[in-house]
C-alpha cells in the first residue's frame, strides 16, 4: 500500500515521550505513530459504540442524541451483539407509512 505524508500536532510531552519510545524499540516516528494509531483503530473496532455506530452512514442531531442516549444507558450485557440481521430498504419502504 502506498504512503502518504500527513501533518499533525503534538505536544511537547507527546513529542518525548514517542522519542524515548522510538530510541528504546529503534523505531522512527513514522513507526511508532503508525503503530499507536494501528493500535488504537483496532481498540475502537472492538468498542461497543464504535461497533453500534460504525456502519451508520447519516444522523441528524436530533437522533444521533436519541442514539447516544439509548447507548448510554446500556449495561454491558446489553451491548452484548446476539444476532446480525442486515435490512435493506427499498424506495417503497420509505414512503409515507400509517405510523408516520
Amino acid at each position: 500500500m502506498a504512503l502518504k505524508a500527513v501533518n499533525f500536532k503534538l505536544d511537547e510531552a507527546q513529542i518525548e515521550e514517542m522519542k524515548r519510545v522510538a530510541e528504546m524499540l529503534r523505531m522512527n516516528y513514522t513507526d511508532v505513530v503508525r503503530e499507536a494509531i494501528a493500535e488504537y483503530i483496532e481498540r475502537m473496532r472492538k468498542d461497543p459504540y464504535y461497533r453500534l455506530t460504525a456502519a451508520v452512514e447519516e444522523a441528524d442531531p436530533e437522533e444521533s442524541s436519541e442514539i447516544l442516549d439509548a447507548v448510554n444507558g446500556m449495561s454491558d450485557e446489553d451491548m452484548k451483539i446476539s444476532r446480525v440481521e442486515k435490512v435493506v430498504l427499498t424506495d417503497a419502504d420509505k414512503g409515507g407509512g400509517e405510523d408516520e
